[in-house]
Order: structure tokens, then sequence, then C-alpha cells
């Protein structure tokens, strides 16, 4: 069995790489950072018995995503991960990091979705966890890009959880959804949390363990599934104003 792991140098795509290589996956391990993924393999290759390639590459450029799938076209498991957010307000924050972005977190994820689900299909068999947010649930004033896209991933995989439910397929396709965790999000994001932060290997153990029984909304920690059931029910205005306080204490001065 084989997994490709966007975003896998660090945070929660890396600790879901350790969780799934003790379950013996072998490994493709996708990020920009070659030194951090080079450094991943080695332990893993040394603690399992299992095969780790590492792919070195900008998915938020279009066409690196798709020499991707050309590469690396027969996997049993996609774990589309990698992202990163900003934080400011709208008119001020920067466009090329925003449009960056929008690449990685929607671009991305929507081509590499899409071209393994067809061949998942064919084969009728395959798993794919898009990795999303409580932020894909509300509104995001102060991170209206970043939680935007995780609107779109959250809608989109709900859409096609429908599309396969109806083919009687057994392709199976999930979300991750966690709040605040402890990665380097926050520095690249520009953001400081002052609420607590769950742990990444945590977090990557659940939504692994989830995943693999078909769950499709994994949701970790009672307070995320509090905040998301509570988003349905209060107005979208009231919502975004009660972000829109807790956003601007996470703002770095």
């Amino acid at each position: 069995m084989k997994a490709l792991i966007t975003g896998a140098s660090s945070g929660i795509g890396r600790d879901m790489a350790r969780v799934l290589a003790k379950k013996d996956y072998d490994l493709v391990l996708v990020a920009r950072d070659d030194n951090r993924l080079e450094k991943l393999a080695e332990e893993l290759r040394k603690d399992y018995d299992i095969k780790v390639e590492i792919i070195s590459m900008d998915l938020s450029i279009e066409d690196n995503c798709k020499k991707l799938h050309k590469c690396v076209s027969d996997v049993d498991i996609l774990i589309n991960n990698a992202g990163f957010g900003d934080c400011g307000n709208f008119t001020k924050t920067d466009l090329n990091k925003e449009i960056s972005m929008i690449n990685t977190n929607i671009v991305a994820y929507h081509i590499l979705t899409k071209l393994y689900l067809v061949d998942m299909k064919a084969k009728n068999s395959g798993k794919i966890l898009n990795v999303a947010s409580i932020a894909g649930f509300m509104p995001g004033p102060l991170m209206a890009t970043y939680y935007s896209t995780k609107a779109y991933i959250v809608r989109l995989s709900e859409s096609i959880r429908e599309e396969l439910r109806k083919e009687k397929s057994n392709v199976q396709i999930s979300i991750l959804c966690p709040g605040p965790v402890k990665t380097n999000f926050n520095d690249v994001a520009n953001v400081k949390f002052h609420m607590r932060e769950a742990d990444s290997m945590n977090v990557a153990r659940f939504a692994v363990n989830k995943f693999l029984k078909g769950k499709f909304y994994i949701i970790p920690g009672i307070d995320v599934k509090l905040g998301i059931f509570f988003s349905h029910f209060v107005p979208s205005s009231l919502v975004a104003k009660i972000t829109y306080m807790v956003q601007k204490r996470k703002i770095v001065k």
C-alpha cells in the first residue's frame, strides 16, 4: 500500500507520514524543503521497513501538480495537506502572497484530487484526505483569503462525496478540520494564537485512524466540534464579528 502526502516536511503532514509508516505504508513525500524531506525520509527508513520517496516541488505552480501525477501515478492514499495562511486587513495584505496561497490551498488540491480520483474510480478503490480547517465553516475577517480557501475545500469534498455515494463507488474522500495546531503555520501566517493549540502528532494519529475507518468529517477536539456545530445555528454576521475579535488578537505586532 502506498500513500502520497503533500506538505510532508513539517507539522501535520510530517506526523501523518510517521503514523502511516508505522502502519507499513510505503510513502511518497512532497514539499518544497528538500532538506527537511530528506531528514524525515532517513528517519522513516531507519525505523520502518518501508519504501520512502521524496519529491521536492512547489505545488503553487499548476504544471508541477500535473507533473507530480505523471511521476507518481498509482497510489492507494492521497493526502492533500500542503497549505499556508496570512493575517491582516484584506486591503493591506500582500496580493502576491494571497495568489500563491490560492494556488497552493485550492488549485493544487483541485488538480491532484481530480487526477487521482479519476485513477481511483477506474480501479474502484482508493482514499483521499483533504486537509481543511474549522476555518472552512465560517467567515474569517482578517484572514479572509485563508478562510475562503478552506471553505472551497470543504464544499468541493462534500460535493465529491455525494457523487461517489450516488455511483456506489468504493473510493473514499474525507476532510480533516482541525482548529489551531502547534506547527510553523503561525510563522508563515504572521499570527500568534491566544488559545490552546493541539499537538500535531495527536492530530495526525486521530486523523489517520478516523480516515482509515472511513470517517468523512474528521474533527479533532471537542472544542472544535462545538465551534463548528454552533456556527451552523448562529447568524453569519455574528460569527464574523466574533471571528474578527479573535483574529485581531492573533496578529503579531
